[in-house]
């Protein structure tokens, strides 16, 4: 595993992928939380947290979203959720959508992200498929890779791109607070969905059952 520190230069030229304004983003969150908000909290540098979330060595407030509803979904929920041995199809216990709420929101600006979407993007900042498809036992070593990743694309960089783990076909991303424009997420009215009741039970299950997963009873 490439668990070397970052070199001191960035040697390569990262890329650049525009979000055009309109642009939907869906996001699987706490009810607690306004869907537009980021999360003001840094994560600890060695335990917990996400995989490019901001710490106390580098504090930038962050959200995570996806380009696709299933993206959104499969990279909050079925992260550590293992397949049936026998076949069966896979549980979702009621706490893992407990407080839950799924939202849609649009993008009032454009935004310059870094992508990480293959071979040549990794390889322009020093990096392999590690980087976005290692498991939370080295999201130390990636949040230090994040921050890396800001210094060297400041000022432009308003976040990252890459292909989702649990849902390849889709697109996961994270923005980060202190570089996106103050008003930049609009949440779509009408479309909140709270994970944890009826409606919203019945429409994750339907998003579920292509991946063999139910929700628990």
């Amino acid at each position: 595993m490439p668990r070397y520190r970052p070199p001191e230069a960035l040697t390569g030229t990262p890329g650049k992928a525009v979000l055009p304004r309109g642009t939907l983003l869906y996001r699987v969150h706490g009810a607690h939380r306004p869907a537009h908000a980021f999360n003001p909290r840094p994560a600890h540098c060695l335990y917990g947290g996400g995989r490019f979330d901001g710490t106390s060595c580098d504090p930038y407030p962050y959200l995570y979203a996806g380009l696709g509803a299933a993206a959104a979904v499969c990279e909050t929920l079925l992260r550590d959720l293992e397949f049936d041995p026998s076949g069966g199809p896979r549980l979702l216990p009621a706490a893992a959508i407990a407080g839950r709420r799924f939202s849609t929101l649009r993008l009032t600006t454009d935004l310059t992200l870094l992508p990480l979407l293959g071979g040549r993007d990794l390889a322009a900042v020093h990096q392999d498929p590690w980087l976005i498809h290692t498991e939370a036992r080295d999201y130390p070593y990636t949040r230090d890779w994040a921050h890396w990743l800001r210094r060297h694309t400041d000022p432009w960089a308003c976040g990252l791109l890459w292909p989702s783990k649990r849902e390849p076909g889709e697109r996961a991303l994270a923005l980060f607070g202190d570089r996106c424009p103050p008003g930049a997420l609009r949440v779509e009215p009408d479309t909140a969905l709270d994970l944890d009741g009826e409606a919203g039970r019945a429409w994750l299950d339907a998003v579920l059952e292509p991946y063999q997963v139910r929700l628990a009873p």
